[in-house]
């Protein structure tokens, strides 16, 4: 059971419905000693912790660790068997960080007050707001949607994944979706999940697989098999983004509807009701080598304009976020982290200005003095004529995508065709809903994911050891195809190559 925080019987905890909230994080000060518990903060050296209580006296303020678990414990076993992208010490260095870290559940509009309140203690070395987590997608605002419509016009004025269920009604059975999941396709086209399958293994046999994010429908009529359900965290009512998620990494193979790129990695679900790195720390535990987790969120950075998602970018900039996806590559999980929606520059200098993160924190988008691990994906452009639309050369970055040094590689960002949201096929139950147009670094990421599990069951059904992320990073930017220039988005614009199975194999078990 986790552990209280301070005043936690007071009020009812902030994270308690599904979806996302801005979140006030603080770490204590090293070598002082400062420990919070639900009796009250002390310090072990002796440091003056009076304001800090103070503070935290508030009815209608929690201070609880961020990750609440046997940390010492699992500190040891890190120094026991350190991955091959860290030593112990570095392992040592991450979880003394991560003990540190506190969670400061109050109401949002005391949440900028409170933050400078504690940079005031000289027991607090950091304290921040991080803007609300979101999903790549947009709400529909007041939208009539009627039928017949022109699908041409549709998929150039409404913004990414606002989709709705103005598909044909499913029929009594749902037709075979596979002949539009050109992404599975031989390459260039696709990432040749079909050499995949003939590979013993290649399906994403023994492979795990959690998706942070909100909604899935685990009842849909083509995610019946292999499904784990929710690990953490509370479900949302919209389920359509993980639904459509789960489609492309592990729809059933049962002749119809769509198939997913890895239908025989068991799949399961970690909600971002749960503060993000929270979300991403229960993921890890749950994962062991080899198993992959997918980020599909990104949330406002520095040059957020307000309009839409412009400006938003990947997590892991955020210190306690960094923290969580380490932990989990750490442990040899493959972190998969979608780039984000924003048409940002990553490399761009304002990453590396540090608005009061810890002292310890340098720009991770450098993977100089601080690499997460993750595998960082864009958005390219599938090939023209998909379903009848054009979004530019093959391979090109999509104009929303973000791009820069730190992203590995790229998976379709437009056209997807999955399960869910119901444009492609509705009906009044959402069970039987598909959709031809998932978009975004969203659709992107878990293209990868499904590649990555299939390369993972590859390697165990040989008996050789699973990659761990440093090495599937380095095969994602040495095989594959290479990406395309477009007008105004040229290819030094980075979002990487698209990824081919029929390379990626053969790299691997060499």
């Amino acid at each position: 059971m986790p552990r209280q925080g301070m005043n936690e019987g007071n009020r009812r905890p902030q994270y308690d419905e599904a979806r996302g909230h801005p979140e006030l994080i603080c770490a204590v000060a090293e070598d002082m000693g400062v420990e919070i518990t639900p009796s009250g903060a002390s310090s072990a050296r002796g440091a003056d912790v009076t304001g800090l209580n103070e503070l935290a006296a508030a009815p209608d303020l929690v201070l609880k660790p961020l990750f609440d678990t046997d940390l010492a414990r699992l500190s040891r076993r890190a120094r026991q068997t350190p991955q091959a992208g860290e030593s112990a010490d570095q392992a040592e260095e991450n979880f003394s960080r991560m003990v540190r870290f506190y969670q400061v559940d109050a109401p949002e509009e005391r949440l900028e007050e409170l933050a400078q309140r504690l940079r005031e203690l000289e027991v607090i070395e950091t304290a921040y707001v991080k803007p609300a987590a979101e999903l790549a997608r947009a709400e529909t605002q007041g939208r009539t949607w009627t039928r017949p419509f022109s699908r041409a016009q549709e998929r150039k004025e409404s913004p990414i994944n606002d989709m709705a269920p103005i598909g044909p009604d499913a029929p009594s059975m749902t037709p075979d979706y596979a002949v539009r999941q050109i992404y599975l396709a031989p390459g260039p086209a696709g990432i040749n999940a079909r050499h995949a399958w003939q590979q013993p293994g290649g399906t994403g046999v023994g492979v795990r697989v959690i998706d942070c994010e909100w909604g899935w429908r685990f009842g849909h009529e083509d995610l019946l098999q292999n499904q784990g359900g929710v690990i953490s965290g509370i479900n949302s009512s919209d389920t359509n983004h993980g639904t459509a998620v789960l489609g492309e990494i592990s729809g059933d193979t049962n002749g119809f509807g769509v198939t997913g790129i890895a239908p025989d990695a068991v799949i399961s679900a970690s909600s971002f009701s749960l503060p993000t790195a929270t979300a991403i720390r229960a993921a890890a535990d749950r994962l062991g080598p080899g198993d992959v987790l997918l980020l599909e969120i990104h949330r406002a950075g520095p040059r957020a304009t307000g309009i839409g998602q412009q400006g938003f970018i990947a997590v892991e900039w955020w210190p306690d976020d960094f923290l969580a996806i380490r932990y989990a590559t750490g442990k040899g999980v493959v972190v998969v982290e979608a780039a984000g929606n924003g048409a940002e520059n990553l490399d761009d200098p304002v990453y590396d200005r540090s608005p009061g993160f810890p002292l310890w924190w340098t720009n991770p988008f450098r993977r100089s003095l601080l690499d997460s691990g993750a595998v960082v994906v864009g958005a390219g452009a599938p090939p023209p004529g998909t379903h009848g639309a054009d979004w530019g050369p093959d391979r090109s970055r999509l104009d929303f995508s973000n791009f820069g040094s730190c992203l590995d590689t790229q998976g379709w960002g437009r056209e997807v065709t999955t399960t869910g949201y119901g444009d492609l096929q509705a009906g009044e139950n959402p069970d039987f809903w598909y959709t031809d147009r998932f978009s975004g670094t969203s659709s992107a990421s878990p293209i990868v994911v499904g590649a990555v599990a299939c390369v993972q069951g590859v390697l165990k059904a040989s008996d050789r050891v699973p990659l761990d992320g440093w090495q599937v990073r380095d095969l994602l930017r040495n095989t594959g195809w290479p990406q395309q220039d477009a007008p105004g988005r040229p290819a030094t614009q980075r979002i990487g190559n698209r990824p081919d199975l029929s390379q990626l194999i053969p790299s691997a078990l060499a």
